[in-house]
């Protein structure tokens, strides 16, 4: 049986591929700061992305997507300033995603979703 982590992990690594295909450049994989973690940091062009994977077998108990709420925004949000100001690129443009990944029947088939500027944080909630 597999677990919720280890679906969670390729669905990570799926991502992680797919971004790469389409030209994106990843900078940071499973960012930690406190107890909080963004999942991908990659470069679109001139953007830093920060980009939130759900990876779901069944959506039974709903979208990938819909499991990025205002919390797990701010949480987000959080670490995203973090790193910003630990890397000097608190003027960057930057933006946030979400990639919602849905694991088909067959092993290795993943259909992928993208987001792009999936929400937005005003900066005074951040600080």
């Amino acid at each position: 049986m597999t677990t919720s982590h280890e679906v969670g992990r390729r669905g990570e690594r799926a991502a992680v591929r797919w971004l790469r295909e389409r030209g994106y450049r990843i900078l940071e994989t499973n960012y930690r700061w406190r107890r909080a973690e963004i999942d991908v940091i990659a470069r679109d062009g001139s953007q830093v992305v920060f980009v939130e994977v759900k990876t779901r077998k069944v959506t039974a108990f709903g979208s990938p997507e819909g499991a990025v709420d205002r919390r797990k925004q701010a949480q987000i949000a959080k670490v995203a300033a973090h790193y910003l100001q630990v890397r000097g690129m608190e003027g960057v443009d930057c933006r946030f995603d979400v990639l919602s990944l849905r694991e088909g029947s067959r092993p290795g088939q993943i259909s992928v979703e993208h987001f792009r500027n999936a929400f937005w944080i005003d900066r005074r909630f951040v600080v």
